[in-house]
């Protein structure tokens, strides 16, 4: 466990270090975001207002002003402006998740969904949608509106492809990591690129960054999905079970049912064919997570795409910003806070 929290501590740093190292302009991309989500209609405002105060760790932002200072941008605030439209966009696909999901919870508050309804939550996702393509066509980079729309466009696909193979605890590695690769890695290898777009960089750089938020994303989510199992780490404040109680079948899952033998995977079959999973089922499901070591080979998976990130940042010369996001790429693996 000392091990465990060791890593902990230098993946949480490498975090404030990226959020120290652009903080005055962090300040400006919260200002912007409240001046976007303001609204005249009543609903509208009291449940952006509600979001707002839920917080964040406003990451995508993070990534992208960090990326812009990495090539150096300094023209004016197009990097505040395209830091809040992509952390718009992460909001809004939350709003719809939570939905699709029935979520009940989220960093540590009712969801809107459960505050108010579901129509209401979906039309307000919406709402924040729009405002983002406004964002991108007041930026006025065609670059920036197509690489954003089309990142938005391959999100939704991905919540669809989820929905398609819900509860299949026989599916594919490889459509699991098509899954969240649209869910997930497609938003943080925008909020890289958009970086070096804004800088008018060459396409050399524009693909490391974009390589590096692809393979940065990947990790986080196979960290996130992992941690849901991981019942070594309920002190770090995590609540285990959340995706297994949703029915959704994710990395941990996928390599169990891989490595059990047939009469486990009858019966992790009929657990994630129920339209409700109990306490019961999480057990058994932890047992055998156990027993075939799968929170070690999850990690294993990461530490590939940890790897394939950080070299991605070799084109660039070293410099602290450099060192800090080659740093960020072992954040992912620590969901704590």
């Amino acid at each position: 466990m000392g091990t465990v929290i060791q890593l902990k501590n230098q993946i949480n740093n490498s975090y404030f270090q990226l959020k120290d190292s652009v903080e005055n302009r962090l300040l400006l991309v919260e200002e912007k975001i409240k001046l976007k989500l303001s609204s005249d209609v009543e609903l509208v405002k009291k449940m952006t207002d509600y979001h707002l105060e839920t917080g964040g760790k406003r990451l995508r932002a993070l990534l992208t002003l960090g990326s812009a200072k990495l090539c150096n941008y300094s023209k004016g605030t197009r990097d505040i402006n395209l830091a809040a439209c992509v952390e718009l966009i992460h909001s809004a696909t939350l709003m719809h998740d939570d939905v699709i999901d029935d979520g009940i919870i989220r960093r540590g508050k009712k969801t809107l969904n459960k505050v108010w309804d579901n129509h209401s939550s979906v039309l307000v996702g919406d709402y924040l949608l729009s405002r983002c393509f406004e964002m991108m066509v007041e930026d006025g980079n065609l670059e920036v509106l197509k690489l954003l729309s089309s990142t938005s466009s391959k999100i939704a696909q991905g919540e669809v492809l989820q929905l398609q193979h819900q509860g299949e605890v026989d599916m594919l590695e490889e459509t699991y990591l098509k899954i969240i690769s649209a869910k997930t890695a497609e938003l943080f290898a925008a909020s890289t690129k958009v970086g070096a777009i804004l800088s008018d960089m060459n396409n050399k750089e524009k693909e490391a960054l974009e390589f590096y938020g692809r393979n940065l994303g990947l990790t986080f989510q196979i960290a996130d999905d992992t941690l849901d199992y991981n019942s070594e780490l309920k002190l770090f404040g995590k609540k285990i079970g959340k995706d297994f109680y949703e029915g959704k079948v994710t990395l941990p899952t996928i390599l169990l049912f891989q490595k059990a033998n047939i009469e486990e995977k009858d019966k992790l079959k009929y657990i994630f064919s129920k339209n409700n999973r109990d306490e019961k089922d999480l057990n058994y499901s932890l047992t055998l997570i156990k027993k075939y070591n799968v929170i070690n080979a999850c990690y294993l998976k990461a530490q590939h795409y940890i790897n394939l990130a950080s070299n991605a940042l070799s084109v660039f010369n070293d410099c602290e910003e450099k060192n800090i996001l080659e740093n960020l790429t072992s954040f992912s693996l620590s969901r704590n806070f």
